[in-house]
Protein backbone atom coordinates (compact mmCIF):
# COMPACT_ATOMS: atom_id res chain seq x y z
CA UNK A 1 0.00 0.00 0.00
CA UNK A 2 1.13 3.79 -0.57
CA UNK A 3 2.25 4.84 2.40
CA UNK A 4 1.35 8.20 1.63
CA UNK A 5 -2.39 7.28 1.34
CA UNK A 6 -4.75 7.02 4.74
CA UNK A 7 -7.63 6.02 3.45
CA UNK A 8 -8.85 3.56 0.99
CA UNK A 9 -11.74 1.77 -0.68
CA UNK A 10 -12.28 -0.88 -2.91
CA UNK A 11 -15.48 -1.48 -4.77
CA UNK A 12 -17.44 -0.71 -1.53
CA UNK A 13 -21.30 -1.76 -1.32
CA UNK A 14 -23.99 -1.85 0.87
CA UNK A 15 -27.78 -1.71 0.83
CA UNK A 16 -30.63 -2.09 3.01
CA UNK A 17 -33.71 -4.65 2.31
CA UNK A 18 -32.49 -4.63 -1.15
CA UNK A 19 -31.82 -0.91 -1.75
CA UNK A 20 -28.43 0.09 -2.57
CA UNK A 21 -26.88 2.63 0.14
CA UNK A 22 -23.53 2.66 -1.46
CA UNK A 23 -22.75 1.12 -5.22
CA UNK A 24 -19.21 0.16 -5.77
CA UNK A 25 -17.29 3.12 -4.45
CA UNK A 26 -13.51 3.32 -5.01
CA UNK A 27 -11.07 6.20 -3.98
CA UNK A 28 -8.05 6.96 -2.19
CA UNK A 29 -7.51 9.92 0.27
CA UNK A 30 -4.07 10.90 0.85
CA UNK A 31 -2.36 11.62 4.73
CA UNK A 32 -2.88 15.38 5.61
CA UNK A 33 -6.07 16.39 3.40
CA UNK A 34 -9.07 17.88 4.36
CA UNK A 35 -11.67 15.50 2.18
CA UNK A 36 -15.37 16.59 1.66
CA UNK A 37 -17.97 13.94 0.70
CA UNK A 38 -20.75 16.27 -0.37
CA UNK A 39 -24.20 15.31 -1.19
CA UNK A 40 -28.02 15.45 -0.26
CA UNK A 41 -29.76 12.99 2.53
CA UNK A 42 -29.92 9.20 1.34
CA UNK A 43 -26.42 10.00 -1.30
CA UNK A 44 -24.92 7.28 1.18
CA UNK A 45 -22.82 9.36 3.37
CA UNK A 46 -23.61 8.28 6.44
CA UNK A 47 -23.09 4.33 5.15
CA UNK A 48 -19.97 5.20 4.03
CA UNK A 49 -18.62 6.74 7.09
CA UNK A 50 -19.65 3.81 9.34
CA UNK A 51 -17.85 1.24 7.16
CA UNK A 52 -14.44 3.82 7.42
CA UNK A 53 -15.08 3.64 11.04
CA UNK A 54 -15.58 0.06 11.71
CA UNK A 55 -19.02 0.29 12.89
CA UNK A 56 -20.60 -1.13 10.01
CA UNK A 57 -19.16 -4.12 7.64
CA UNK A 58 -19.73 -3.57 3.50
CA UNK A 59 -21.71 -6.05 2.30
CA UNK A 60 -19.06 -6.31 -0.54
CA UNK A 61 -15.28 -4.92 -0.82
CA UNK A 62 -12.88 -3.53 1.34
CA UNK A 63 -11.92 -0.24 2.79
CA UNK A 64 -8.15 0.31 5.28
CA UNK A 65 -7.49 3.22 7.29
CA UNK A 66 -3.72 4.02 7.31
CA UNK A 67 -3.51 0.56 6.21
CA UNK A 68 -5.48 -1.47 8.63
CA UNK A 69 -8.86 -3.35 7.38
CA UNK A 70 -11.54 -1.89 8.43
CA UNK A 71 -13.17 -5.15 9.55
CA UNK A 72 -10.58 -7.60 10.42
CA UNK A 73 -8.40 -4.90 12.02
CA UNK A 74 -11.31 -2.86 13.62
CA UNK A 75 -9.61 -2.56 17.46
CA UNK A 76 -6.34 -0.93 16.11
CA UNK A 77 -8.70 1.70 13.95
CA UNK A 78 -10.61 2.21 16.70
CA UNK A 79 -6.94 3.88 18.72
CA UNK A 80 -6.13 5.67 15.64
CA UNK A 81 -9.31 7.74 14.50
CA UNK A 82 -11.49 10.30 16.01
CA UNK A 83 -15.55 10.08 15.08
CA UNK A 84 -17.88 12.57 15.77
CA UNK A 85 -21.37 11.31 14.17
CA UNK A 86 -24.37 13.46 13.09
CA UNK A 87 -26.24 12.82 15.84
CA UNK A 88 -25.08 14.53 19.31
CA UNK A 89 -24.10 11.23 21.02
CA UNK A 90 -22.43 12.25 23.90
CA UNK A 91 -23.54 12.05 27.80
CA UNK A 92 -26.39 14.40 29.25
CA UNK A 93 -26.34 13.97 32.44
CA UNK A 94 -22.61 14.39 32.54
CA UNK A 95 -20.90 17.93 32.60
CA UNK A 96 -18.67 19.44 30.05
CA UNK A 97 -15.56 18.21 31.67
CA UNK A 98 -16.58 14.82 32.75
CA UNK A 99 -17.57 13.79 28.90
CA UNK A 100 -14.24 14.94 28.26
CA UNK A 101 -12.54 13.26 30.82
CA UNK A 102 -14.29 10.41 30.07
CA UNK A 103 -13.15 9.87 26.56
CA UNK A 104 -9.37 10.76 27.64
CA UNK A 105 -9.87 7.87 30.38
CA UNK A 106 -10.80 5.68 27.23
CA UNK A 107 -7.79 6.13 25.52
CA UNK A 108 -5.91 6.26 28.71
CA UNK A 109 -4.86 9.62 28.26
CA UNK A 110 -5.28 13.04 30.00
CA UNK A 111 -6.31 15.95 29.13
CA UNK A 112 -3.68 17.97 30.39
CA UNK A 113 -1.46 15.25 27.86
CA UNK A 114 -3.47 16.84 24.63
CA UNK A 115 -4.81 20.23 25.74
CA UNK A 116 -3.19 21.59 23.05
CA UNK A 117 -5.06 19.53 20.25
CA UNK A 118 -8.21 20.84 21.54
CA UNK A 119 -7.22 24.51 23.47
CA UNK A 120 -8.70 26.52 20.68
CA UNK A 121 -11.88 24.78 20.39
CA UNK A 122 -12.21 23.90 23.91
CA UNK A 123 -11.41 27.43 25.48
CA UNK A 124 -14.60 28.39 23.87
CA UNK A 125 -16.76 25.87 26.10
CA UNK A 126 -13.79 25.84 28.73
CA UNK A 127 -15.94 28.61 31.18
CA UNK A 128 -19.02 26.50 31.18
CA UNK A 129 -17.06 23.01 31.74
CA UNK A 130 -19.48 22.51 35.07
CA UNK A 131 -22.63 22.65 32.83
CA UNK A 132 -24.31 19.30 31.89
CA UNK A 133 -23.65 19.13 27.80
CA UNK A 134 -27.78 18.37 27.56
CA UNK A 135 -28.05 22.08 28.52
CA UNK A 136 -25.42 23.62 25.38
CA UNK A 137 -26.00 24.96 22.79
CA UNK A 138 -25.92 23.69 19.45
CA UNK A 139 -22.55 25.48 18.44
CA UNK A 140 -21.41 24.25 22.13
CA UNK A 141 -22.66 20.96 21.58
CA UNK A 142 -20.63 20.55 18.39
CA UNK A 143 -17.16 22.24 19.62
CA UNK A 144 -17.39 19.31 22.96
CA UNK A 145 -18.21 16.45 20.66
CA UNK A 146 -15.46 17.46 18.21
CA UNK A 147 -12.84 17.66 21.67
CA UNK A 148 -13.94 14.53 23.02
CA UNK A 149 -13.03 13.03 19.19
CA UNK A 150 -10.13 14.70 19.22
CA UNK A 151 -8.86 14.28 23.08
CA UNK A 152 -6.49 10.88 22.21
CA UNK A 153 -4.61 12.57 19.21
CA UNK A 154 -6.22 10.62 16.02
CA UNK A 155 -4.20 10.22 12.86
CA UNK A 156 -7.75 10.50 11.09
CA UNK A 157 -10.57 12.35 12.14
CA UNK A 158 -14.31 11.64 10.54
CA UNK A 159 -17.14 14.12 10.77
CA UNK A 160 -20.37 13.00 9.96
CA UNK A 161 -22.76 16.08 9.36
CA UNK A 162 -20.64 17.88 12.19
CA UNK A 163 -22.70 21.95 10.68
CA UNK A 164 -26.16 20.12 10.32
CA UNK A 165 -28.52 22.71 12.76
CA UNK A 166 -26.06 24.64 13.41
CA UNK A 167 -26.05 28.89 12.78
CA UNK A 168 -23.92 30.52 10.25
CA UNK A 169 -21.49 31.99 12.58
CA UNK A 170 -20.92 28.59 14.37
CA UNK A 171 -20.38 27.12 11.15
CA UNK A 172 -17.92 29.25 9.64
CA UNK A 173 -15.93 28.69 13.30
CA UNK A 174 -15.95 25.03 13.06
CA UNK A 175 -14.39 25.20 9.33
CA UNK A 176 -11.39 27.28 10.69
CA UNK A 177 -10.86 25.10 13.18
CA UNK A 178 -10.64 22.11 10.68
CA UNK A 179 -8.20 24.06 9.21
CA UNK A 180 -5.73 24.32 12.10
CA UNK A 181 -6.42 20.75 12.94
CA UNK A 182 -4.97 19.88 9.13
CA UNK A 183 -1.87 21.90 10.08
CA UNK A 184 -0.93 19.78 12.57
CA UNK A 185 -1.21 17.17 10.03
CA UNK A 186 -4.22 15.10 10.62
CA UNK A 187 -6.62 13.80 8.37
CA UNK A 188 -10.14 15.01 7.92
CA UNK A 189 -13.51 13.31 6.30
CA UNK A 190 -16.02 15.38 6.32
CA UNK A 191 -19.58 14.64 5.28
CA UNK A 192 -22.09 17.66 4.87
CA UNK A 193 -25.24 18.34 2.96
CA UNK A 194 -24.21 22.44 2.50
CA UNK A 195 -22.72 23.28 -0.64
CA UNK A 196 -20.71 25.95 0.03
CA UNK A 197 -18.61 24.45 2.70
CA UNK A 198 -17.15 22.11 -0.55
CA UNK A 199 -15.17 25.23 -0.96
CA UNK A 200 -13.10 24.82 2.50
CA UNK A 201 -12.11 21.32 1.55
CA UNK A 202 -8.60 20.15 0.25
CA UNK A 203 -10.72 17.97 -2.58
CA UNK A 204 -14.31 16.75 -2.57
CA UNK A 205 -16.45 13.79 -3.67
CA UNK A 206 -20.36 15.12 -4.49
CA UNK A 207 -22.07 11.63 -3.80
CA UNK A 208 -25.73 10.78 -5.26
CA UNK A 209 -27.73 7.52 -4.93
CA UNK A 210 -24.31 5.89 -3.31
CA UNK A 211 -22.24 6.60 -6.31
CA UNK A 212 -19.48 9.02 -6.08
CA UNK A 213 -20.41 11.25 -9.66
CA UNK A 214 -17.56 13.33 -9.29
CA UNK A 215 -14.55 13.80 -7.50
CA UNK A 216 -11.51 16.74 -7.49
CA UNK A 217 -10.64 19.78 -6.03
CA UNK A 218 -13.03 22.93 -5.83
CA UNK A 219 -12.08 25.29 -8.31
CA UNK A 220 -12.00 22.10 -10.88
CA UNK A 221 -15.26 21.39 -10.36
CA UNK A 222 -15.91 24.82 -10.80
CA UNK A 223 -13.91 24.68 -14.35
CA UNK A 224 -16.39 21.54 -15.29
CA UNK A 225 -19.37 23.64 -14.80
CA UNK A 226 -19.20 24.41 -19.14
CA UNK A 227 -22.01 26.10 -19.46
CA UNK A 228 -23.89 29.66 -19.12
CA UNK A 229 -25.72 30.35 -16.03
CA UNK A 230 -28.78 33.01 -15.73
CA UNK A 231 -30.73 34.53 -12.55
CA UNK A 232 -33.98 34.64 -13.80
CA UNK A 233 -37.00 37.10 -11.42
CA UNK A 234 -40.39 38.27 -12.25
CA UNK A 235 -42.99 39.22 -10.32
CA UNK A 236 -44.98 35.85 -10.36
CA UNK A 237 -41.84 33.43 -8.96
CA UNK A 238 -44.43 30.67 -8.06
CA UNK A 239 -45.18 30.16 -12.04
CA UNK A 240 -41.77 31.07 -13.30
CA UNK A 241 -40.28 27.44 -12.30
CA UNK A 242 -42.90 26.15 -14.94
CA UNK A 243 -42.92 28.41 -17.75
CA UNK A 244 -39.20 28.52 -17.80
CA UNK A 245 -39.20 25.07 -18.27
CA UNK A 246 -41.74 25.43 -20.98
CA UNK A 247 -38.89 28.05 -23.06
CA UNK A 248 -37.66 26.21 -26.15
CA UNK A 249 -34.12 27.12 -25.26
CA UNK A 250 -34.10 26.21 -21.71
CA UNK A 251 -31.78 22.87 -20.91
CA UNK A 252 -32.47 23.20 -17.19
CA UNK A 253 -34.14 24.86 -14.82
CA UNK A 254 -34.29 25.34 -11.07
CA UNK A 255 -34.78 27.44 -7.62
CA UNK A 256 -31.77 29.00 -5.67
CA UNK A 257 -33.10 31.01 -2.84
CA UNK A 258 -34.75 34.17 -4.15
CA UNK A 259 -34.65 33.53 -7.78
CA UNK A 260 -34.45 30.66 -10.39
CA UNK A 261 -31.46 29.49 -12.32
CA UNK A 262 -31.74 28.89 -15.85
CA UNK A 263 -29.14 27.02 -17.49
CA UNK A 264 -29.53 27.51 -21.45
CA UNK A 265 -29.04 25.11 -24.67
CA UNK A 266 -25.83 26.76 -26.02
CA UNK A 267 -25.18 30.28 -25.66
CA UNK A 268 -28.15 32.48 -24.62
CA UNK A 269 -27.55 35.51 -27.00
CA UNK A 270 -31.08 36.12 -27.35
CA UNK A 271 -32.39 37.00 -23.70
CA UNK A 272 -34.99 39.18 -24.85
CA UNK A 273 -36.54 36.46 -26.37
CA UNK A 274 -36.76 34.89 -22.81
CA UNK A 275 -38.33 38.00 -21.84
CA UNK A 276 -40.77 38.73 -24.33
CA UNK A 277 -41.75 34.76 -23.99
CA UNK A 278 -42.18 35.41 -20.72
CA UNK A 279 -44.51 38.69 -20.73
CA UNK A 280 -46.66 36.95 -22.65
CA UNK A 281 -47.27 33.92 -20.03
CA UNK A 282 -48.10 37.39 -17.82
CA UNK A 283 -44.99 37.71 -16.01
CA UNK A 284 -43.74 41.49 -15.94
CA UNK A 285 -40.98 43.12 -14.01
CA UNK A 286 -38.79 40.62 -15.53
CA UNK A 287 -34.92 40.50 -14.26
CA UNK A 288 -32.28 38.07 -16.03
CA UNK A 289 -28.90 38.70 -15.45
CA UNK A 290 -26.06 36.30 -16.22
CA UNK A 291 -24.35 34.68 -13.07
CA UNK A 292 -20.77 32.38 -11.88
CA UNK A 293 -21.70 29.52 -10.94
CA UNK A 294 -21.16 27.80 -7.00
CA UNK A 295 -20.32 24.11 -6.41
CA UNK A 296 -24.16 23.57 -6.36
CA UNK A 297 -24.87 24.80 -9.45
CA UNK A 298 -22.19 22.45 -10.61
CA UNK A 299 -23.29 19.26 -8.76
CA UNK A 300 -26.70 19.78 -10.03
CA UNK A 301 -25.42 20.36 -13.43
CA UNK A 302 -23.44 17.15 -13.51
CA UNK A 303 -26.90 15.55 -12.12
CA UNK A 304 -28.87 16.63 -14.62
CA UNK A 305 -26.06 15.31 -17.54
CA UNK A 306 -25.83 11.75 -16.01
CA UNK A 307 -29.20 11.11 -15.82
Amino acid sequence: MNPEIAVSASKLSKSYQGKNALESLSFEIEKGSLFGFIGPDGAGKTSLLRILNSLLIPDSGKASIMGFDTVNDYKKIRRIIGYMPGKFSLYQDLTVEENLKFFAGIFKTTIKENYHLIQDIYSHIEPFKNRKAGQLSGGMKQKLALSCALIHKPEVLILDEPTTGVDAVSRGEFWEMLQKLKAQNITILVSTPYMDEASRCDEVALMQAGKIMLRNEPEEILKAFDAELWSVKSNRMFELLKDISDFSKTKLAYRSGDHLCLIPEGKFTENNSLIAYLETKGHQSVRLEQIRPTIEDSFIYQMQAQN
